[in-house]
C-alpha cells in the first residue's frame, strides 16, 4: 500500500509509529508496503522506502522494533517495479528516468507491440537478482520476521513472467509460462541462499496488470501450477495471491479463488486479498477516486471457515481505520471509518 511518506526513502518514526498501530489492533502479520531493492531504476518515487542504504536499514528497524513491542511480526516487500517509471497509474510509462538506461526489463515492452527500452543484458539480469537476496539477508539481519518478494501487477518479476512484456528466445523467456518463469525462481532462490532454510519467503503475484486488468498469466490450473510449483521447490513458504475481488473465482468451472488454487495446487499457506470490507476494488479508488463504504465479511468467513485459504490481507480498509481488527473481533465492523483516497496521503 504506497503511500510515497518516508523523504529520501528513510522511514521516519512517523512510520515506525503508522505500523506498530496497526500491530497494537490485533493484525497478526504485517507485509509493508513496497520497498526498493539495491538495484538500478528499482524505484520510481524518491519519498517511497528503501531496502537499503545505513539510514533506510536504521529506520527498518525502529519500524520492526516498534510493530514486535506491540506483538505483531513484521516483513518487508521487496519490489523493483521494471519499466513501471511512474508511480501514479495514469501515467505509469512516462518516463521518470530516461528509458535508455533502466536495466531491469526482459524485452523492452509495457503492452501488446509498445517497446519503450531494450531488453537486459544477461549481467543485468543476474545484478537484480543478486539484489533481490541482498535484501532478504538484510530483512533477516534487520529482526524481521519474515520476507515478501512483490512478483504481481506488472512490476519487474511479472514482466518475465508474462508473455505480453518478455518476447526474449533465451533461457529467461520462451513460449510457455514455465520457461519464463525463471527470473522468479532464479530471485526466490538468491532469496533462501541468503537467509538459510528456517526465514519465510512470501511471494506475491496475480494475473491482472495496472496497464490490463484482464490480463491472465494462466489460463488452467495446470498452467498456474508450472509457475507455482517450481517457485515453491525454489523456497518459497507461502503465496499472496493478488485479485481485485477476493471472492472471483480463479478459473472457470470452480468458486475457488486465486489464493485456493495456489494453496490446492502447491500445498503452501496461501494469503487472499481483494477489497475486503469494502464495497469498491482498489483500482476504482485510485482511477475513480471513489471511496469504499464498510461492507460485512460474511463471504470471507464462508470460505476461510472451508479452509480455502490460510490468511486474508486488509489493505484500504485497515489504511483508513487503524482499529479495523479490533473492531471486527468486537462485533463493531459497522464503527470502522470508511475508505476514502485521501488516507493514501496521511500516516493516521
Amino acid at each position: 500500500m504506497t503511500r510515497a511518506l518516508s523523504p529520501g526513502g528513510v522511514p521516519g518514526a512517523d512510520v515506525a509509529e503508522y505500523y506498530a498501530r496497526r500491530a497494537a489492533a490485533g493484525i497478526g502479520l504485517i507485509i509493508t508496503e513496497g520497498t526498493w531493492i539495491d538495484h538500478p531504476s528499482a524505484s520510481n518515487e524518491e519519498a517511497v522506502p528503501r531496502f537499503y542504504g545505513e539510514d533506510a536499514i536504521a529506520g527498518w528497524r525502529r519500524v520492526v522494533a516498534a510493530v514486535q513491542e506491540a506483538g505483531g511480526k513484521i516483513a518487508p516487500q521487496l519490489w523493483h517495479v521494471g519499466l513501471t517509471q511512474k508511480h501514479d497509474l495514469e501515467n505509469l510509462y512516462e518516463a521518470a528516468t530516461d528509458v535508455s538506461t533502466v536495466k531491469l526489463t526482459p524485452s523492452g515492452y509495457i503492452g501488446v507491440d509498445e517497446k519503450i527500452s531494450n531488453g537486459s543484458t544477461e549481467r543485468e539480469i543476474e545484478d537484480a537478482i543478486e539484489a533481490y537476496g541482498k535484501g532478504a539477508r538484510q530483512a533477516m539481519a534487520a529482526g524481521f520476521d519474515a520476507v515478501e518478494l512483490h512478483g504481481a501487477h506488472g512490476y519487474a518479476i511479472d514482466q518475465f513472467f508474462w508473455d505480453v512484456t518478455n518476447r526474449r528466445s533465451d533461457g529467461w523467456g520462451g513460449r510457455t509460462l514455465a520457461e519464463r518463469a525463471r527470473f522468479g525462481i532464479e530471485a526466490v532462490r538468491a532469496c533462501r541462499a541468503a537467509t538459510g532454510p528456517d526465514f519465510p519467503i512470501i511471494f506475491r503475484f496475480s494475473q491482472w496488470k495496472q496497464q490490463d486488468y484482464a490480463a491472465r498469466l494462466a489460463s488452467t490450473p495446470q498452467e498456474l501450477a508450472s509457475l507455482l510449483e517450481p517457485l515453491a521447490d525454489a523456497g518459497v513458504d507461502i503465496f499472496h495471491a493478488s485479485q481485485r475481488r477476493f471472492w472471483e473465482p480463479g478459473f472457470d468451472g470452480s468458486d475457488i479463488n486465486l489464493a485456493g488454487w495456489a494453496q490446492k495446487l502447491t500445498g503452501k499457506p496461501a494469503i487472499a486479498v481483494g477489497s475486503v470490507g469494502l464495497s469498491s476494488e482498489m483500482l476504482e479508488s485510485l482511477l475513480e477516486g471513489k471511496g469504499g463504504d464498510v461492507t460485512d465479511v460474511d463471504e470471507l468467513l464462508r470460505r476461510m471457515e472451508r479452509d480455502e485459504f490460510d490468511l486474508i490481507a486488509i489493505g484500504r480498509a485497515l489504511l483508513a481505520d487503524p482499529q479495523w481488527p479490533l473492531k471486527l473481533r468486537e462485533g463493531r465492523l459497522a464503527e470502522a471509518a470508511p475508505y476514502t483516497k485521501e488516507v493514501l496521503l496521511a500516516l493516521n
